[in-house]
Formats: structure tokens, sequence, C-alpha cells
């Protein structure tokens, strides 16, 4: 069949299955987008796209704030992938039958993110602008791969469509209509739980909020290889638990009232996390940008919140076109041309950073965040090689805070004794517990160090 015979088929088979409890979402066709029947590349399978949407039994509406459906919606699409491979009816949505099942079973993969406003996890199925629900009920782009049939016409595709979908469509109005209202109400809770402590941050003269408890070591997989959204790690995992020299916050959560403790980032702030290596430091760090997106129960991070808007430094190399770094650098190096309040050409590693760095402060970004093993060391801290026309972060901390306006400056270090110096609190993980150590001890214990290097050489 051509591509519009085949769009058309698959709409088809729909025809006269409003009676039970579910229609094609005329709303959301859109051929060739959310709509198409087509053959894989190699004709094994028949790919399939659909918009759905399934009503539920009266007295089993949903009884939540609407801002918060998306995590009720999360509940429904979890639910249904748990049984995908108990259910026969359900094959289709992971392939099965195919010749390669590998292909397609993404639709089925466990995700944990209720919400982001980045473009995270767009392969996985997630609750989105075309997985919503609303007053007409629960609306879901039904994603799938049949195996390839050979067919002799047009009426017996559409058969064989509906012989294959709409047992699998029957058996997932099963599920969403008996999933007990509890169970959406507190996924619809937690999401609204993050949502409204965002919003309070800034109040709260916050932000971020690190919940005690939270776990932020990821576990990867196939399909979800990204940190953002990757599922929590299995085994060692330890909790966070935020210590007394770092005065934990105590908080009331704005829809189910629970009070959790924690450790809050202040606006304004220069909070540094220290330690040895492999140590947490990162992972703590990734788990502060997670905090950007909503997440579900189990995830681990569902009660780190954070500001959105926040920005990263790292080294690397990148074509500059006018780029200010004048708070780092009195010149430019050969090779650049401009000035230093508009640098032209391939940036070094550090000159890179220095623009990302001014970058997010004349923009006033709530939250920089610096992970030393990402950055340009001799941006960071001085060498006893380094010429005067470069300042490096270190310095500017310590004489030039007002450059950096009103942005909280969030780093991880090791080595950088002198930068985790101008810190105004200090987080030391040391197997992957959180200690505090306080700024003047510390610079005690950086002098007397310094000390004996110096009597060592």
């Amino acid at each position: 069949m051509e591509r519009a015979e085949e769009t058309g088929a698959l709409k088809k088979a729909f025809e006269g299955c409003t009676g039970n409890g579910y229609a094609v979402d005329d709303s959301q066709v859109i051929p060739d987008v959310t709509t198409y029947l087509t053959p894989s590349f190699d004709r094994d399978a028949l790919l399939f796209s659909v918009p759905v949407v399934f009503s539920r039994t009266p007295g089993r509406e949903f009884p939540v704030d609407p801002k918060g459906l998306d995590g009720a919606v999360h509940v429904l699409i979890e639910r249904i992938k748990e049984e995908a491979q108990k259910v026969a009816a359900l094959a289709p949505l992971y392939g099965a039958g195919t010749k390669f099942p590998g292909r397609y079973d993404a639709t089925i993969e466990p995700y944990t993110v209720i919400h982001s406003q980045d473009a995270i996890g767009m392969h996985l199925w997630h609750p989105d602008a075309r997985n919503f629900a609303d007053d007409k009920g629960v609306h879901f782009l039904v994603r799938g791969a049949l195996p390839c049939p050979p067919t002799p016409g047009p009426n017996d595709d559409r058969q064989y469509l509906r012989d294959a979908l709409l047992p699998l469509l029957d058996a997932m109005h099963a599920i969403i209509d008996t999933v007990p209202a509890r169970l959406l109400e507190r996924g619809a809770e937690r999401s609204l739980d993050q949502k409204l402590l965002r919003e309070r941050l800034n109040s709260l003269g916050l932000v971020a909020f690190i919940g005690d408890g939270s776990r932020s070591a990821r576990r990867c997989t196939r399909h979800r290889s990204f940190f953002r959204v990757a599922g929590i790690k299995d085994g060692v995992n330890v909790p966070f638990t935020c210590p007394p020299g770092l005065s934990p916050l105590e908080l009331e959560l704005p829809v189910t009232k629970e009070t959790v403790t924690g450790l809050g980032i202040r606006k304004r702030e220069v909070f540094a996390v220290a330690g040895s290596n492999a140590q947490g430091k990162t992972t703590f760090l990734e788990g502060i940008i997670a905090g950007m997106d909503d997440h579900a129960d189990g995830d681990g991070r569902e009660m780190i919140v954070t500001v959105r808007g926040i920005e990263t430094a790292e080294a690397m190399n990148c074509e500059l076109a006018g780029s200010d770094v004048s708070m780092f650098f009195s010149s430019l190096p050969p090779g650049m041309s401009g000035t230093v309040g508009a640098a032209y050409g391939m940036g070094s590693g550090s000159m890179t950073m220095a623009a990302q760095v001014q970058r997010a402060c004349a923009r006033h970004s709530p939250l920089l965040i610096i992970d030393e093993d990402k950055a340009a060391p001799n941006l960071l801290v001085r060498s006893c090689l380094q010429g005067e026309e470069v300042t490096p972060l270190a310095e500017l901390l310590a004489s030039s805070r007002r450059n950096f306006n009103d942005t909280t400056l969030l780093f991880a270090a090791c080595a950088m004794d002198t930068l985790i110096a101008q810190a105004d609190r200090i987080m030391v993980l040391d197997r992957h517990v959180a200690g505090a150590i306080d700024r003047e001890r510390f610079i005690a214990m950086l002098k007397d160090s310094l000390k004996k290097t110096a009597e060592r050489l």
C-alpha cells in the first residue's frame, strides 16, 4: 500500500470502537507525525502510531488538581508497561513477534521522570503533550510494531489491524479503568509537591533543596544512558543526609503536608562540594541538575527540587563569536581577534569556560555549576607560571564578588584548595556520606598544608 492508504487503513481499523471505552483522538491526529502505518526499512515489521482517547468509568475520574495530572498519567503508563510482557494483547507495544523486537522495546522501558521542560527522554513513553489527561479522558499516543504479513487486499489489511490492535486497546483500557484512584492521586500529589515547592524556592531564599534520604546515583540502560533519564542505581547507593554544620532546613510540602528535612542551597552564595576522588561529588551535582525535572516515587530524586534556568561551565575548544571574557582576561592570546569584551576565534578550554561563566553571570542565571573534573584548572586557581593577564576564579571570588551579580555558584573540587577556601559553605563527601567543615578551619588546614609542601620542596 501507499503511505496514504496505510494511514487510512489504520484509521478505518478503529471504526465502530467507541463503545469499547476508547476512540481515535481526532484532535491529535497529524498524518505521518502522530498517525501512521508504515513498514520498517527491512519490511520485517509494520510500525504504527495512533492517538487514542480512553474514558474511565463514572466514579473513577481523576480527583486531583489539574496541575498534577501528569503524575497520575505517569502511574497509568508505568502500570501498562509493567503488564506488557504478562498480557499477550499488549505485545504490539514492544514489537513482540517481529524479527527484531529489540528495535521497538523502548516503548516499555520503565521511566521515572514525570515531567521535564527540556527535551530529554523523547524516545521513551511518558507524560507529555501527546500523553495527558483532561475532562475528556486519558489521551495516549499508542505506538508499536506488528509482524509485517503478506496481505492480498485492503479489506484483509483492515481486518489484520483490527485483530491485532483492538485487543491491545481493550487491554490498555482495562488497565486504565482499574488502577485505584488512590494510586493516581498519590502520583499527582508527588508531581504537584515538586512543582509548587519549586515555585516557593525564591521566596525561601533558595535555588535548590536536597531532601534527606535522596539517592542521586544512577544506573544507565540501553534506552536510558543519560543521568537525567537514568533510573536509580542498584546496590550501594548511600542516601543523602544534610550534616548539622550546613544548617539543615525543615519544610512542609505544599500538597501532602509532609515534613521533610534537607539541605538548602542559598541564593547568591558560593557553595563547595569537596572530597577525595570518587566520593560522589559529580553525582551530587548531577542530582541538583536533575532537580529541574519532576520525578516519580522510587526515582530517588523526588525530593531534590531545583530552580529552572541553571547553567554549567565546562572546558572545551569552541569557536567564540564576540564573547565577553573580560572578567578573567585583560588581554587576548595570540590567534584570537577582537577585544576581551568581544573575543573572536577558536577559544581554548579556559577561554571558552570563561565565556560561559561570564555569560551566566550577565544573564543573572540563578545557579551556575562547575565540576572540577570537566573544568580548566588554570581558570580556577593560579599557577606560578601563569601571567598577570589572567585572573582565575578563586581570585575573582576573593576580590570581585559583585561581578557574579545574584548568581549562586556551586562547584565540586578536590585539588582546588585555594578555590574551596573562597566558598561560603563547604560540604565534604567521604565514602559518599556528607559532612561539613568550617571555612576558617579549612583555611587553617590549607595554610599548614602549603607550608609543609614548601618545606618539602
